[in-house]
């Protein structure tokens, strides 16, 4: 294949991986454990994008009716964080696949000489169970977590961080995303962003953030 980019960096949920049904399981696993109600799936596709911390506070704080403030510095979040992450490290791989020609095409990409990234707010250790519940890691020559660097998306450094490393200029590197915080990401960086329509993006239409170009599927990235 001709090469269009030497760089291509991927977000995780909902861009290669469907995982908002076993997010939402181990949220509900969470809030039963503590004595409280469940939330729905819908509630939960709309908290992802920020890490799967602040989805857990963003739950709790729904469901104690309160503000994501007074979760985050109360007494008990550290207990039921650890909690939450017994119960996601349990459903992962349970409940999520891979979007369809995903790993057709990152073997594709990778065997004509394309670095590949995925740069994610998910914390690095349910990231790296996710990747490796659908042997997906070894695809990969780097992964950016959200606890991997300092800041996170929509902040610039982890696009600046693999420019750098691997030796590619902004103009021949790709990001690929679902939502406002992917598309935000990459203009930081000054990197062209794709987009896909069927992530998820807070409830909103991916066309709204303005992508470059929005991609029915993986398959337009071999064109």
């Amino acid at each position: 294949m001709t090469r269009a980019f030497d760089l291509i960096l991927f977000d995780l949920d909902g861009t290669l991986i469907e995982t908002a049904p076993e997010i939402a399981d181990a949220v509900n696993d969470t809030l039963v454990q503590f004595g409280l109600p469940a939330v729905t799936q819908t509630q939960v596709n709309d908290w992802i994008g920020h890490g799967t911390r602040e989805l857990l506070i963003s739950a709790l704080a729904d469901r104690r009716h309160t503000t994501t403030d007074a979760v985050r510095h109360g007494a008990d979040f550290p207990t039921i964080e650890a909690a939450f992450g017994g119960h996601y490290q349990q459903r992962c791989g349970t409940r999520s696949h891979l979007y369809p020609l995903v790993r057709e095409t990152l073997q594709v990409l990778r065997d004509a000489g394309v670095k590949l990234v995925v740069v994610t707010n998910k914390e690095g250790r349910y990231t790296q169970t996710v990747l490796d519940a659908h042997q997906l890691a070894p695809m990969f020559h780097r992964v950016i977590s959200g606890d991997t660097l300092l800041v996170k998306k929509p902040n610039p450094a982890a696009v600046h961080d693999c420019l750098a490393r691997f030796g590619v200029t902004a103009d021949r590197a790709l990001f690929v995303g679902d939502s406002s915080i992917d598309v935000a990401t990459a203009r930081n960086a000054g990197v062209a962003v794709w987009a896909l329509p069927y992530g998820y993006n807070m409830g909103e239409p991916i066309e709204a953030c303005n992508p470059d170009r929005v991609i029915a599927d993986f398959s337009a990235l071999l064109n």
